[in-house]
């Protein structure tokens, strides 16, 4: 098994779980809590376990960016009820990986319409399984997206104007931006890892350039007034973005310097590229490391 795989493994082993709805899974839950974070007017960040969830209320409808794990759904939706008396009408995915969509078939199921880019429903969809590299996740009809894009999508939707936008080949090749333009307040999926270096899905098409290329094009559209929710981490700023695009700018090159001298993977690993980042960017700079070099050496 290789390395970075493994390591997605026991990531998205709950997701895979969730999606299942086992009793086992349900249990596994029972003790998280879901927290609501007001981001600007109408705006709120939830988080639980899993992927950090954006949501839009008003008289429309809720919309959510995102549901975390399966059993987590009756918590989600009971801290939706808490701010508003709307139902959940759409769930926009920011990516395929199940801490996002696990809970997908029971916002579908209820009446929710599931909004993705097209990659995700290919790599959720059992019947697009032959059709893609790398690996996919065999989801239930009722959490695949009704409604995909290809590069743009636009929602006028609780008096705010929703534009989502995919990002080629970042953390995965299906992941999309949220921006909430009226209310200043923008949803980057893993494509932002606040604080931590970030888990880019090679696999699934990911590559640090495109995570790179990603920040760069959400910092060219905020400003100081800008709220970003992460795909995990605390609710962020323009600052801490450009902080993360720095880091990963600064580990890509130290990598590709050390590539072009024809150092193996496991060299550059043992070399420790990230070792003066470590205390302030997290403890998972092995896989960091292994997926950026994948990036570089263009597998």
């Amino acid at each position: 098994m290789k390395p970075a795989f493994s390591h997605l493994v026991a990531l998205l082993a709950p997701g895979l779980v969730s999606l299942s709805s086992t009793a086992s899974g349900q249990q596994e839950m029972n003790n998280v809590e879901i927290t609501t974070e007001p981001v600007a007017k109408g705006i709120y960040m939830l988080q639980g376990r899993g992927g950090n969830i954006g949501l839009s209320v008003g008289t429309d409808g809720a919309f959510l960016v995102d549901d975390q794990f399966a059993p987590l759904t009756d918590k989600i939706q009971e801290a939706v009820s808490r701010v508003t008396d709307e139902s959940v009408r759409f769930v926009l995915n920011t990516h395929w990986h199940g801490d996002h969509t696990g809970g997908n078939e029971n916002f579908g199921k209820a009446g929710a319409m599931i909004v993705a880019h097209e990659n995700v429903r290919k790599r959720l969809d059992p019947a697009e399984f032959k059709e893609l590299m790398g690996r996919s996740q065999q989801a239930p009809p009722d959490a695949l997206p009704v409604i995909t894009f290809t590069e743009v999508v636009t929602f006028h939707w609780n008096a705010e104007t929703i534009r989502v936008f995919h990002v080629a080949h970042a953390h995965t090749d299906g992941d999309a931006i949220v921006d909430f333009q009226d209310a200043n307040v923008v949803h980057m999926g893993d494509v932002f890892f606040n604080g931590r270096y970030p888990f880019i899905d090679v696999e699934s098409g990911g590559s640090v350039h495109g995570v790179i290329d990603a920040a760069e094009q959400v910092l060219a559209l905020v400003d100081a007034n800008t709220r970003i929710i992460p795909g995990h981490g605390a609710l962020a700023g323009r600052d801490e973005l450009r902080a993360y695009r720095d880091m990963l700018v600064t580990v890509r090159d130290r990598v590709a310097e050390m590539a072009a001298r024809e150092m193996t993977e496991d060299q550059v690993v043992a070399a420790q590229p990230t070792k003066d980042l470590d205390a302030m960017w997290g403890e998972r700079a092995e896989r960091f490391v292994r997926a950026v070099f994948r990036g570089v050496k263009g597998r």
